[in-house]
């Protein structure tokens, strides 16, 4: 089981111990069976998806992810399988049918404790719309280099559920590759 469990208020969820970093982006080349760039970002399309050692259902479970719509990074391919690397840098191969292009990120999963601005504009200066903690995940719908425009619901104590949009800085994102252009 991960450590990635459902969000249970936006500035109680912290990090697991240790230290990752944002994640950077590599040379890209494209990948032989799908013809999409190596490395890239997706996310997990269901839950519960195992991770295994190798290419093939033959293969031992490595980890399994518990909760749908985590991002990992697509680190090689393999016919219609794909090496996955995770936020803690755990790796692993999935079939293609448990990855989706859907872009989602984590929120400063590096930090164990504070909180991260949701600005109504992609300024550094815009005003702040929320504070989010860090290891939210949310999606993400476009990037400009500096700053990206996300979205994430969050349901409170008195069950209410509140989506919240707009724009953080692109680093403090797990998810997107620095200086990554994308809408």
């Amino acid at each position: 089981m991960r450590f990635l469990a459902p969000l249970c208020a936006l500035l109680v969820l912290f990090a697991s111990p240790g230290t990752i970093a944002p994640a950077q982006a590599q040379a890209t080349q494209v990948g032989r069976s799908s013809g999409l760039p190596v490395p890239r970002f997706v996310s997990i399309r269901n839950a519960p998806v195992n991770v295994r050692v190798g290419p093939g259902t033959n293969y031992d479970i490595a980890f399994t992810f518990v909760r749908p719509g985590v991002p990992v990074e697509i680190t090689a391919e393999f016919d219609t399988w794909r090496r996955i690397r995770d936020v803690e840098g755990d790796e692993g191969w999935v079939h293609q049918n448990l990855v989706v292009g859907d872009r989602t990120a984590l929120v400063a999963p590096w930090q164990a404790e504070g909180s991260i601005a949701l600005r109504v504009g992609p300024q550094q200066d815009a005003a702040v719309r929320a504070w989010l903690a860090p290891s939210m995940l949310v999606a993400v719908h476009s990037c400009d280099a500096s700053a990206c425009e996300i979205r994430l619901s969050h349901t409170g104590a008195d069950g209410r559920a509140t989506t919240y949009q707009g724009f953080v800085a692109q680093e403090t994102l797990w998810g997107v590759y620095a200086g990554e252009v994308f809408d």
